[in-house]
């Protein structure tokens, strides 16, 4: 499948632009981007929230798996111009947190050779993203997505622009134990490297559901991402009805969204 060759030219394709501090073209990116499971970061002291990341942010929940199902909804965050290629995805998944095996769908943010690039796109690890070429995704649109386990192996990837009424939907094999469920803020990874966070400002991944109930968010089950020994991304506080969070760039907490 296609998906799969251009997979098998991420690490040249990654490792000549971050050898030669070049940004990558579109066409590169949609090609030569990949989502990581959990890279984990020791917790910063006093933090409010349970885990710490060098990719991740967000919420992450393990206590009620298996997981089959997950639902979220966020709004396309905007990414202000750097002086560098920065990238940002927001996504919905299963699996990932403790292990090796990850099932998502969502939207990237990312910023290179001097203009913003959004697009939405699936993956099954180990295999790269697949763009969703048929969506045209701007910031400010909000997304709704799911994933399903349909029995025998095979599960529906779903996502839909709510602004514009486009929608998306694969029918794909995945063999993971479902042992975590996550609504995350990522820096990808390019070429076998983390890439810098983009400055995405703040979004809210509002609400979101785990096995067709709610998720009982707790401040434990949130967590925070530290690039070159600095914290970039930070999530809120549960709301109080416990199915979402606003996620920000930077150290700060932000408010936890209206319920």
């Amino acid at each position: 499948m296609k998906y799969r060759i251009a997979g098998a030219l991420t690490p040249l394709i990654g490792l000549l632009g971050w050898i030669y501090g070049a940004p990558l073209t579109p066409l590169q990116v949609s090609t030569a981007l990949f989502h990581r499971p959990r890279i984990s970061n020791p917790v910063p002291k006093h933090s409010t929230f349970g885990w710490a990341s060098s990719n991740w942010s967000g919420y992450a929940i393990t206590q009620t798996a298996p997981y089959t199902s997950i639902t979220g909804q966020w709004i396309v965050p905007s990414v202000a111009p750097s002086n560098k290629a920065t990238y940002s995805s927001a996504w919905i998944g299963i699996d990932g947190f403790n292990n090796s095996d990850l099932i998502q769908t969502g939207t990237e943010q990312d910023y290179s050779q001097g203009s913003a690039h959004y697009y939405a796109w699936w993956e099954i690890l180990p295999a790269a993203e697949t763009t969703i070429s048929s969506m045209t995704i701007h910031p400010g649109d909000h997304m709704s997505a799911s994933i399903t386990n349909d029995g025998n192996g095979d599960w529906t990837i779903e996502i839909q622009d709510n602004s514009t009424g486009q929608s998306f939907s694969t029918v794909q094999a995945y063999s993971g134990p479902g042992a975590s469920a996550e609504w995350i803020m990522e820096a990808p990874t390019i070429g076998g490297h983390i890439a810098t966070l983009a400055n995405y400002g703040e979004t809210t991944f509002d609400p979101g559901t785990v096995n067709g109930g709610n998720p009982g968010l707790t401040a434990s089950d949130g967590g925070v991402m530290i690039q070159q020994n600095k914290q970039v991304s930070t999530p809120s506080l549960p709301d109080s009805d416990t199915d979402g969070f606003n996620v920000a760039y930077g150290a700060s907490v932000p408010p936890a969204p209206a319920s």
